[in-house]
């Protein structure tokens, strides 16, 4: 007797691929010329990357009396951006480590994309407490505990802007190990498919000699179990550490213990928002819509709602327990924040960060690329805000108001920043250019468990 099909999920990768369709559609993105349209974007980031560095260079030589800040607002554009591309790096990790523990397979379409979004972000957020040091060829002596000739100069371990630069440090080598370990696997292919001398030979160095033997891939397996457990906490750790900076504090509007899981939460949050941004381009620049599919995009948005959801509580939380501490300066500094000189920022926050992701509950406007695009961009453009409305709105008006000030960014606070976004995206460019965009290990090894899926539901 014949049972009728079980209901299944849907396939993950469609078209019908085979293993050697995988192959030929990651390898020949690496391996053929570039398109016109990759040029035109690099050409564009490399324009954002010369206009910022001569802003940073100006900033380098004269000093970061160039930037907006006063005695009064000591952070503002610099930390603002230092957090907000933190944050950015933060879904790469969460992609890659979690989900692997978790064994969820959707993630391994996206995962290497993220995972170079991660170090990428995080190399352009090291730039902004560099170069807020001043001197950034002393900066060694005054992060490290380094024998030096200026007498007892010796770093605070309590401070937490001390294990700010352990935790994204820490952060930072295990997501490139991580992010490396996973392409030795496709260099090899990719040697093995080059036809040019020297295109084998660059591959090859970088493939560490795979050969593809059993033992290699059960001790490759191994290794990324390893790595995901190392990494795991510090998705949790770096965001929380980097809260820490604000929640030691006495400032009213820092002083909260709800920083650490608000900010891992809203970390989550911005940067599922930026790759989304990011793969959907790619997938429709290289033709990837086979296995950068809806049912992607759609988890994706799943936990946008979810990480939206929760910032959203913590604004109220944080609106509530100003109220009920009945602290004077804590709940002037949620009205001064709500309708003061500075309310635009505030509502343009709530709005972008509470309103917006709540649109993905319509199923619609959750499969839509142009919404979830467009959606992306609006949900980074308020974390920005969250971030600004932190650290701005709770220094301008502190206890004393005789201390008072107002901040506005020079164009050299625009320049450094734009100069941040001009690396990004060129080493993203790269990235998707010269190295494989899809790990093509993975997606070869969920191929059989989509074949075996009902045809009804191949389409």
């Amino acid at each position: 007797m014949q049972h009728p099909p079980s209901p299944l999920r849907k396939p993950l990768i469609t078209g019908k691929k085979k293993m050697k369709n995988v192959t030929h559609d990651i390898c020949k993105h690496v391996l053929q010329y570039p398109h016109l349209l990759w040029w035109v974007a690099l050409g564009f980031a490399l324009i954002l990357l010369l206009i910022g560095g001569v802003a940073l260079l100006i900033t380098l030589w004269e000093g970061i009396g160039m930037w907006g800040l006063n005695k009064t607002i000591g952070w503002a554009w610099d930390i603002t951006n230092f957090v907000w591309w933190v944050g950015i790096g933060h879904a790469g990790t969460l992609i890659s480590a979690v989900l692997l523990l978790f064994r969820q397979k959707w993630r391994m379409s996206i995962n290497r994309a993220a995972e170079a979004m991660t170090i990428f972000a995080v190399m352009c957020a090291a730039i902004f407490p560099l170069f807020h040091m001043g001197r950034v060829w002393l900066g060694a002596y005054w992060v490290f505990p380094l024998p030096n000739l200026f007498g007892s100069l010796w770093v605070n371990f309590n401070s937490p802007l001390l294990w700010d630069v352990f935790a994204i440090s820490t952060y930072f080598t295990v997501s490139l190990v991580f992010w490396y370990l996973g392409l030795i696997p496709d260099f090899a292919t990719i040697r093995d498919k080059a036809t040019k001398t020297w295109v084998k030979y660059i591959y090859g160095v970088l493939s560490f000699g795979w050969d593809g033997a059993a033992r290699t891939w059960a001790r490759y397996e191994s290794v990324s179990l390893i790595l995901a457990g190392l990494a795991t906490p510090l998705v949790l750790s770096v965001h929380t550490i980097v809260s820490f900076d604000f929640a030691t504090s006495v400032i009213p509007g820092w002083h909260t213990t709800i920083f650490p899981p608000y900010f891992v939460a809203g970390a989550i949050f911005s940067g599922f928002a930026m790759v989304l941004t990011l793969l959907i381009i790619t997938r429709k620049l290289f033709k990837l819509t086979h296995y950068i599919t809806l049912q992607h995009i759609e988890m994706m948005n799943i936990i946008i709602i979810v990480t939206g959801s929760i910032v959203g509580i913590a604004y109220l939380t944080e609106l509530f327990m100003a109220w009920y501490s009945g602290v004077e300066a804590e709940q002037y500094a949620f009205f001064n924040r709500a309708t003061g000189p500075y309310w635009w920022a505030y509502w343009l926050m709530m709005t972008c960060n509470v309103v917006s992701p709540q649109l993905f509950w319509f199923k619609k406007i959750r499969k839509s690329l142009m919404a979830t695009f467009i959606l992306s961009i609006v949900v980074n453009i308020g974390m920005w805000f969250e971030r600004f409305v932190i650290i701005v709105t709770s220094l301008h008006r502190d206890y004393l108001p005789s201390s008072w000030a107002m901040f506005s960014p020079t164009k050299y606070d625009v320049g450094v920043y734009i100069f941040t976004f001009g690396l990004f995206f060129t080493l993203f460019l790269l990235f998707v250019k010269f190295f494989p965009v899809i790990n093509m290990a993975e997606v070869k090894s969920i191929l059989k468990t989509d074949s075996d899926v009902h045809p009804t539901q191949r389409n």
